[in-house]
């Protein structure tokens, strides 16, 4: 095997290759700082004192790297010691390509809490921007970036205190495989309780194809010019979050591609970028690198309704405070496309708006008025530019703009199998083609390529047959009732215990009404029938009529109008008995209303509209956080929320409604966002059996390229993942037997070896993986889940769970209190204990058990208090109050019955009185007064801040020398960190990591 050394030395050589300057001599901070210095003096021209130096670097140095980051992007000011003013820069931001490109290796941050030492460092013009980590072992990309966490957390490390705070990228490789990513502050940049999926990439080339070896990565991404050109063009910083984002290698080449057709005038073009791959994000670097082009009197971002509007203009403005100003009417826009402030050059619009304004027949005509730039040159870049309504307002665009360029971008473009539709009323209408439109397509990155990627995920599709053996006909509704019964009792599977929430598509408002009223009935017999039924909350939403708002609220009716522009279904459908559906909504947001403690009407649609989207995204906070009864479950949708709409905690799509091409992808895309692995993919349950409509879509929106394109979108079938299942039970049986143990859950606490331990792990989590896929397979027959019981059992299962968890939980606890000095087979190990976080098993739950099995009138099966201490010990979202909980449980009686609300009362107060417990005899043990240790905790946990200076105060009483009381000092936090982190719960207390 390669060692880690020879990896470092070839690195170098190549960087030498690539004419960066190698750099032997710099090993400390003390070379550094020195050769930063003699870079800043050459660039700035300036010859500073020893003093003035020092004064400049500790205003340089930022604990914040994002304030750093924008430190190194801009112009500073600094006054030297004669009173006159010194303008710098720490880089040439006008040419990155001119700056010293410098490569150093085993830089050693030597301080009184760490020797820490880093691999490679790139140096631009002295300035640290670069840290490349090289690893011998396999690396998985969320490893990579734990390994930067672990260095992170070190105290002492320099991130915080020295010229390493403006470091920008890390990357981390084993040679073989590489990845990326952009540093951040530790908010940005640690695994919360979710482990969510972190921004870590690989580089790819032009057509998307992997670069993974560190030698061609080094070629492509290293060089000097793309390196520069990477932080000083292609990294934003989110301004309203305080986050740098890195872009992708697909965005990349999708502005460049857009914005050397423009410098080129080489006509229009489309990108083609699925869904869900950050398109936003591209059209703003577009737009702000074309703000800088002064050939371009105005950019216009063109969305296509109301709500896109505000989405995007939002998104803008994350990227960059005030970027974009709100359009609220036509007179703004054109106001704006007329001035020549540098604000008003990118602007954020709707098709609509920008229809009126070049439509001479208005009441306004806005198109005289506009004359003055009809010439000028005026880039259109468009959101989703297949929209059936665009032919017109193209027309009318390239007839008015003389001089313009137009560029689409669209996850799902028209191509001639798709440009036929059936219209509402029957007819058959057509599209123009992407092509027909924009002449170009400028870069690709299809759906196939992000589920590669895993910047999607896959696709599981259950086509509902419904009972009995006659199956209907493909696009034949299955009756509504079945329909309705199928997905209340597929529910719980699909979305993993209610953790995820779901879309229910219907062909027409009138079904959706029907839906709403038929779910209302099924919930109402079940809740008659079984007390302990928990009813999910089912929303309904679709535009109102707006001929019947008119005569009430022009202003909401053209808001509506405007907003049904792209929901062509809803649109007819309004046509007939309008007053039915507008009573029908009325209802429906009153019972909303009632639900939700809100006070929403049909009068103000927009605002219901908003908070249903609202709740559907509130899904990702914990029952703990946000009670159940005030999130959504299902939503059903007529065209509303199929297009446009993310949300990473929405997981499944029920679909009775005929759907193809575009309109199919679209509507599926909604439930592919990847989020961790308790989400293995996008539910569908199809009951249309559009099974060739599914096919078709995955043919040509994977571009007709790949001959496995099905292979790729969807995931395997029940049978292949059970075979999988069963394979990784036997091994995991295989490996306890070759430890001498019987495969059974106790054993696990008998394995000796950190080796045999790791292979437990690794084991065990396989059997966790697939078994989660498993549970979320809407379509398993009754043998199916037969066989599955019958491999694992759910107790044995659970039971391993436990054991796993205790295994995994002692290693992570020597991972982090080893650190670099754990041995690599533990380093490298990832727990995913995210995989055994329950959403049915939290701390509701339990205390709903606890309360039964202590209720003697309860008239449900009983469980042991053993039992019990078992099931909370198998889901790791309770692994923080394991402890505190099986000691209350253990001090309970059991037959004397309690109601959740005291139990829960009795647990907060349990936790106060342990806590005040612990906090006294840590007093007594070091001879503190009580009072004056609680209030140096209270302060800690108000603010969240751990304080030195209160800590000397805390220990002054003692009256004891700088060694004794450092002495003290450690003892004393050494019993104190366990129980802060415990009251944090999860939470970081700055400044703590020195003492962890």
């Amino acid at each position: 095997m390669i060692k880690e050394n020879q990896i470092e030395e070839r690195l170098i050589a190549k960087l030498s290759d690539l004419k960066y300057t190698y750099r032997q001599d710099i090993r400390d901070r003390f070379a550094l700082e020195k050769n930063f210095r003699e870079k800043f003096e050459a660039l700035n021209r300036v010859r500073l004192s020893d003093s003035e130096f020092s004064r400049l670097r500790d205003e340089i140095v930022n604990p914040d790297v994002f304030k750093a980051s924008k430190i190194l992007r801009e112009q500073q000011y600094f006054q030297r010691e004669d009173g006159t003013p010194l303008h710098y820069t720490l880089v040439n931001n006008k040419d990155w390509c001119k700056n010293e490109f410098e490569v150093i290796n085993q830089l050693r941050m030597n301080t009184e809490n760490s020797n820490h030492r880093y691999d490679v460092i790139i140096l631009i013009n002295g300035v640290p921007v670069v840290q490349v980590e090289l690893k011998t072992l396999d690396i998985s990309p969320r490893k990579a970036m734990q390994q930067i966490i672990n260095y992170k957390n070190d105290t002492g490390n320099g991130y915080t205190n020295s010229l390493m705070c403006f470091m920008q990228l890390f990357i981390v490789s084993n040679n073989s495989n590489t990845y990326y990513f952009s540093n951040n502050k530790m908010q940005h940049f640690q695994f919360n309780a979710d482990e969510q999926f972190l921004p870590v990439y690989k580089l790819a080339d032009i057509d998307n194809k992997p670069i993974s070896g560190l030698t061609e990565f080094t070629e492509k991404f290293l060089s000097k010019c793309t390196l520069g050109e990477m932080i000083s063009k292609y990294m934003v910083l989110v301004e309203s979050e305080q986050k740098l984002l890195v872009m992708r290698p697909y965005q990349i080449y999708a502005v460049k591609a857009i914005v050397n057709c423009i410098e080129q005038n080489r006509g229009n073009g489309y990108i083609w970028h699925t869904t869900g791959s950050g398109k936003t994000l591209t059209s703003f670097k577009a737009s702000t690198l074309l703000k800088n082009n002064n050939d371009i009197e105005k950019c216009l971002f063109v969305v296509d309704r109301k709500d896109l509007d505000r989405q995007t203009r939002e998104e803008f403005n994350r990227f960059q405070e005030g970027s974009v100003e709100e359009n609220t009417n036509t007179e703004s826009l054109v106001r704006r496309l007329l001035s020549t402030d540098y604000s008003d050059k990118v602007i954020v619009t709707t098709i609509q708006k920008l229809g009126l304004a070049l439509d001479e027949t208005h009441k306004i005509n806005y198109k005289e008025r506009l004359q003055p730039i009809r010439n000028k040159r005026v880039v259109f870049i468009f959101d989703e530019c297949h929209r059936s309504q665009f032919g017109d307002n193209h027309k009318a665009i390239k007839d008015f703009f003389h001089n313009s360029q137009l560029f689409g971008f669209t996850g799902t473009p028209i191509f001639e199998e798709n440009a036929t539709y059936k219209k509402v009323n029957g007819e058959i209408g057509s599209y123009k083609t992407t092509k027909d439109i924009f002449q170009q397509e400028l870069h690709n990155y299809t759906i196939s390529h992000a589920i590669e990627d895993k910047n999607v995920l896959r696709f599981h599709i259950d086509y509902f047959k419904g009972q009995g053996n006659t199956y209907p006909k493909p696009g034949e509704p299955i009756a509504q009732q079945a329909v309705a019964e199928a997905i209340l009792e597929k529910h719980n599977s699909a979305t993993n215990y209610r953790k995820f929430n779901a879309l229910f598509a219907t062909a027409s408002i009138n079904d959706a009404i029907a839906y709403y009223q038929l779910f209302k009935q099924l919930q109402q017999q079940k809740i008659a029938e079984n007390e302990d039924y928990i009813p999910l909350n089912i929303a309904c939403v679709f535009s109102p009529p707006a001929q019947v708002l008119a005569s009430s609220d022009s202003k909401n009716a053209a808001d509506i109008k405007q907003l049904q522009d792209d929901l062509e279904q809803e649109k007819a459908d309004n046509q007939v008995n309008p007053e039915e559906k507008k009573n029908a909504l009325i209802s429906i947001i009153a019972d909303y209303n009632k639900q939700y403690g809100t006070n929403h009407s049909i009068t103000e649609f927009d605002g219901y509209y908003q908070d249903v989207q609202s709740r559907i995204k509130s899904q990702k906070y914990s029952n703990k956080d946000v009670p159940h009864k005030d999130k959504i479950d299902i939503v059903i949708v007529v065209d509303m929320l199929l297009t446009g709409f993310d949300s990473k905690f929405l997981n499944t799509l029920y679909v009775d409604k005929n759907l193809k091409y575009h309109g199919l992808i679209q509507a599926f895309s909604r439930t592919n966002r990847v989020l961790n692995d308790t989400k293995p993919y996008g539910n569908i349950l199809d009951f249309r059996s559009q099974q060739q409509q599914v096919d078709q879509a995955i043919m040509r929106f994977s571009d007709n390229r790949e001959t496995n394109a099905r292979e790729i979108w969807l995931v395997d079938p029940a049978p292949v993942i059970i075979d999988k299942y069963q394979k990784a039970v036997e091994a995991l049986g295989i490996f306890m037997n070759s430890q001498n143990l019987i495969n059974e859950p106790q054993e696990v606490y008998k394995i000796n070896g950190d080796t045999a331990r790791i292979n437990f792990v690794k084991n065990f989590k396989e059997v966790q993986k697939l078994r989660t896929q498993l549970d979320q397979y809407t379509d398993l027959d009754d043998e199916q889940k037969l066989l599955i019981e019958t491999i694992l059992p759910e107790d044995r299962l659970r039971s391993f769970r436990s054991s796993y968890l205790e295994t995994a939980k002692q290693l992570k606890e020597f991972q982090e209190k080893n650190g670099d000095n754990t041995p690599p087979e533990i380093q490298q190990l990832d727990f995913e204990f995210v995989l055994f976080a329950s959403a049915l098993i939290d701390y509701d739950y339990i205390m709903g058990l606890i309360a039964d099995n202590t209720d003697p009138k309860s008239k449900k099966q009983k469980m042991t208090k053993e039992q019990l201490i078992q099931l909370l010990s198998s889901s790791a979202n309770l692994m923080d109050d394991k402890e505190d909980l099986t000691e209350f449980i253990n001090g309970l009686d059991w037959s004397q019955g309690q109601d959740e609300k005291q139990l829960k009362q009795g647990f907060e107060l349990f936790k106060v009185e342990k806590n005040a417990a612990e906090l006294a005899n840590i007093a007594k043990t070091h001879g503190l007064e009580i009072t004056a240790l609680k209030a140096f905790v209270d302060d800690i946990m108000y603010r969240m801040i751990f304080d030195g200076e209160k800590l000397t105060d805390l220990l002054a009483p003692l009256e004891l020398g700088w060694k004794d009381r450092r002495v003290k000092e450690l003892a004393l936090m050494d019993d104190l960190v366990g129980l802060l982190n415990k009251q944090a719960q999860g939470n970081k207390i700055a400044g703590l990591e020195a003492y962890e």
